[in-house]
């Protein structure tokens, strides 16, 4: 390849893509009217500079010039060359900086740059085709300044709902864009709003025309589905409906996949919209990026998953779409790509594209800050419990001895064996010992006395959430997989429905396996309606899937990846005001492992994917082209060592026409020593290309798995306070307060100097509590879960840290006991009685009272305020409200 010279390059390459996207190519002549060329690529075009390899005119007009280079030589920086010819055209279309046309390209055949000159600002790019000749046209009569400027003088606050934070990411969106950003990641936490978010800016961008074709990609139907509900509901600033003012398409749903009380919106994107894109469209295409990828790439681009919980994208076809045929792409959930395959997918469509991208993803990692380049706004977890947009997780922990142990089986034990293929089981008895680790649990071996005590465990809590507040918790149960004939998920559905017993709609398995039907409705129902109450899933609700009303996550499945863990965990924590839920709980069983695990990650700690292997041609080729040999060598060597440990007796006759007797084992052993005494003929043998499919698809041992129907678990939990037990969280409590009295005055004040009670010493309490890891919601929790105290107030459980005999009240309790102190010996009208209620309901919230609350605060205001509590109290109320606060305090 690096002997081909730059003609053959021009012919076989550049001239090939070019044709491929109608451009004619002629060779300047003499006398060659240029005002008559509409679609046409005039090769040594000349200039004041030299000749340009190749000139693009698009209806007379000369829009771009592209110079050309052998494949072997990178074409990068060959735009200097570019720009030097764009600078000496005679017949120039207008003046920007000298330069006299306004597209550049350079290329190598193979790879493709791009700059439009206009823009001081622009840089470089590089993309994956040519442009059409109507992209140029459209680009270069697209006026990008009155865009900017639309988009920067419409406030923001035009668009109801928007939180604070929501503004702030659109304001930090659009000002990388007006600074000729092509690439950009908003990373928000989990829960915090992103979909409407982005509805938001596509119709801010929509409205300035900064954007006229835009792709919303997400990575699962559901949450296609969720967009187009989203969509359909956001209310515009004229207080029309999104898709009564934009076009609003999608891929094909099913009518089920909608529920009865919302919009179902059959339009499926025309395929010519795709295909054919033109300059007056003006529309939003929601997809999946899986559907996308079998749009461009065909339908061997996508992976089919390895757990059973995948989408059907069954109905996709391959088009021929141009690179220009989308101006911004918003890829909400970004962060998808676990292993390498996974981001491949990603990158391969996105960078298929000429647009402007921005990525949205809660959990920023190494594949994600590849694509999308640099984070221009960050809003935390953390940030959003602090502001009360989230909340926050109680973790339990379920020990159980065959998740953290493993299973052992023992000689003459009876055991079901299930044939994987058909799903025949037979029954047996071991003839030897048999151990399975922890990683083997429901891929080799099930243990159903397990599965069923950990359910019972947490059948526990749930009734006693029942019993604590009127109301069965939602739960979502992490299977490990939903295989056939051995499917976790299928075991724990039938075990909940028996230990909950509550009817068979009440669980619901929710994957995306052919036997669920209609999972996108399961999905609907599970977050809208009574029924089902408990859902088990895989994959299909780690991310995005919007339900509130959550309050138990139960991860039976274990997980290695941080992004999969906090997505898993942003299932649990939007808020729901229909339920009051104040925070969800996790239940970990893996004995906590799984939380310790994962305790010191961050919502913006960047993780690499998990690398698939690279198949074994690759790395036969890389060997026979003695790229880094040694390295690939070994790895071959290791793949054909476990070749020969999954092969069955069949696989072995094949292998045998290549190798003697077909021993893998033996071939595998030798093949180093091979490659250095004969190379040619060791290397022919590699690459056959008989040989290297039977590599890749040889026929597999038949796989078992066993039922441990004998096996019996020992199962207990207990729940944790920021990764402690309740009473070591009150004993580090306790600690904190009794060395700390001098340097926080609020516990002074409350141990030493009641008098001195007031708001402020209040604020500060929390804030110092807060900032050193002791929330009140958690102090409250432990002392519910230690003294058996429900709703304890703040300064009971500080003054009983620092006095053991101290009483624990609820804040109810403390103010009853407050008042009565305080009206003992005195005598009151019954218009002061009343305006006591009104403090009484008052402190009941806020634990202390000012002047000033008589002033703001609504419950004293709607009843005449200051002034009134003032003449009730005939001058006296500025010493009553001293003596309370004091008795509060005592």
């Amino acid at each position: 390849m690096s002997q081909e010279s730059e003609s053959k390059t021009r012919k076989q390459r550049i001239n090939t893509k070019l044709k491929s996207l109608n451009w004619q190519i002629v060779k300047y002549r003499d006398g060659l009217d240029t005002s008559a060329l509409q679609c046409h690529a005039v090769e040594e075009y000349p200039t004041a500079n030299g000749p340009a390899d190749y000139a693009l005119f698009v209806k007379g007009r000369l829009l771009g010039v592209v110079e050309a280079k052998k494949v072997a030589v990178g074409a990068q920086n060959v735009l200097e060359q570019a720009k030097r010819y764009s600078r000496g055209v005679f017949n120039g279309i207008g003046n920007w900086r000298g330069y006299r046309v306004p597209f550049l390209y350079s290329t190598n055949g193979e790879n493709i740059y791009f700059l439009d000159v206009r823009g001081e600002l622009n840089i470089f790019r590089e993309i994956a085709s040519f442009h059409t000749a109507d992209a140029l046209t459209e680009m270069f009569e697209h006026d990008q300044a009155a865009s900017y400027t639309r988009l920067q003088t419409t406030p923001i606050k035009q668009i109801e709902r928007l939180r604070p934070y929501q503004e702030k990411a659109i304001a930090a969106t659009e000002s990388a864009i007006v600074k000729g950003k092509r690439a950009m990641l908003v990373a928000m936490a989990t829960g915090t709003g992103k979909t409407f978010l982005t509805v938001a800016q596509i119709y801010r961008l929509l409205e300035a025309k900064v954007a006229k074709r835009i792709l919303f990609l997400v990575d699962r139907r559901a949450l296609a589905a969720q967009a187009v509900r989203t969509f359909a509901s956001f209310n515009t600033p004229r207080g029309n409906k999104f898709n009564q003012e934009y076009e609003v398409y999608s891929q094909r749903f099913q009518k089920e996949d909608f529920g009865d009380d919302e919009q179902f919106d059959p339009q499926v994107l025309p395929s010519s919209y795709l295909t054919t894109p033109q300059a007056s469209h003006t529309f939003v295409y929601v997809s999946t990026i899986q559907r996308m990828s079998i749009n461009l790439f065909g339908k061997g681009s996508v992976d089919v998953g390895t757990n059973g919980d995948i989408d059907d994208e069954s109905d996709a076809e391959k088009f021929d779409i141009p690179i220009h045929a989308f101006d911004l792409i918003i890829a909400d959930e970004c962060h998808r790509g676990y292993t390498t395959k996974e981001t491949s997918v990603w990158r391969n469509t996105l960078d298929y594209f000429d647009s402007l991208k921005i990525g949205l993803t809660a959990t920023p990692a190494v594949n994600t800050l590849s694509l999308f380049k640099e984070v221009v706004y960050r809003y935390t977890t953390e940030e959003a419990i602090a502001d009360g947009w989230l909340v926050d997780y109680e973790p339990v922990y379920i020990y159980s001895d065959i998740r953290i142990n493993g299973a052992f089986l023992q000689e003459g034990e009876q055991v079901g064996v299930i044939d994987t293929e058909t799903g025949e089981e037979i029954y047996d008895e071991l003839e030897d010992e048999r151990e399975f680790s922890t990683a083997d649990i429901e891929r080799k071996i099930t243990v159903p006395d397990s599965n069923r005590k950990i359910i019972e465990e947490i059948a526990e809590y749930a009734e006693k959430h029942e019993e604590e507040t009127g109301l069965f918790p939602r739960i979502l149960i992490f299977a490990v997989n939903d295989l056939p004939h051995r499917s976790h998920a299928d075991q724990m559905v039938g075990i909940c429905k028996e230990v909950f017993g509550r009817g068979d709609d009440f669980v619901q398995k929710i994957t995306g396996s052919p036997s669920v039907d209609r999972p996108l409705q399961k999905i609907r129902e599970f977050r809208n309606r009574p029924q089902p109450k408990v859902a088990v899933t895989v994959d299909m609700l780690t991310t995005g899937v919007d339900i509130p009303s959550l309050e138990f996550i139960v991860f039976m499945r274990p997980v290695k990846s941080r992004i999969l863990w906090v997505q898993m965990l942003g299932r649990g924590t939007r808020l729901c005001d229909e339920i009051n839920k104040t925070h969800f709980k996790i239940f970990d069983c893996f004995g906590g492992s799984l939380i310790e695990y994962f305790a010191n990650t961050t919502d913006l700690k960047i993780e690499p994917p998990a690398k698939d292997p690279v198949p074994v041609g690759q790395v036969i080729q890389k060997i026979y082209q003695n790229i880094d040999r040694d390295y690939h060598l070994k790895s071959l060597v290791k793949r054909l060592h476990r070749i020969n440990r999954g092969m069955n007796h069949e696989a072995r006759a094949r292998f045998a026409d290549y190798i003697p007797d077909g021993d893998m084992g033996r071939f595998a052993g030798e093949l180093t020593e091979r490659i250095e005494r004969d190379f040619t003929n060791t290397l022919n043998l590699l690459q056959d290309v008989g040989f290297q499919d039977l590599l890749e698809n040889y026929p597999r041992a038949k796989q078992t798995f066993i039922i441990a129907y004998q096996q019996e678990d020992t199962v207990s939990s207990e729940v944790m306070i920021k990764g402690q037990k309740a009473e070591d969280y009150l004993d580090s409590f306790c600690r904190f307060v009794r060395e700390n009295p001098e340097q926080i005055e609020a516990i002074a004040i409350l141990l030493q100097r009641p008098r001195d009670w007031k708001t402020a010493a209040l604020n500060e309490l929390r804030e110092k509590l807060g900032q050193n890891q002791f929330r009140e919601p958690e102090l409250q929790r432990a002392t519910q879960l230690v003294h058996n105290k429900a709703l304890a107030d703040i300064i009971s459980i500080v003054k009983r840290a620092a006095r053991a005999d101290e009483p624990i009240y609820t804040a109810v309790e403390r103010i009853e006991r407050a008042l009565a102190s305080v009206m003992v010996g005195k005598l009151f009208n019954e218009e002061q009685l009343k305006w006591l209620g009104y403090i009484q309901e008052h402190l009941v919230q806020n634990l202390t009272i000012e002047m000033d609350d008589f002033e703001y605060a609504p419950i004293f205001e709607r009843v005449g305020g200051k002034g009134k509590a003032k003449k009730v109290f005939s001058g006296g109320l500025e010493a009553l409200i001293d003596e309370i606060n004091a008795a509060i305090a005592a």
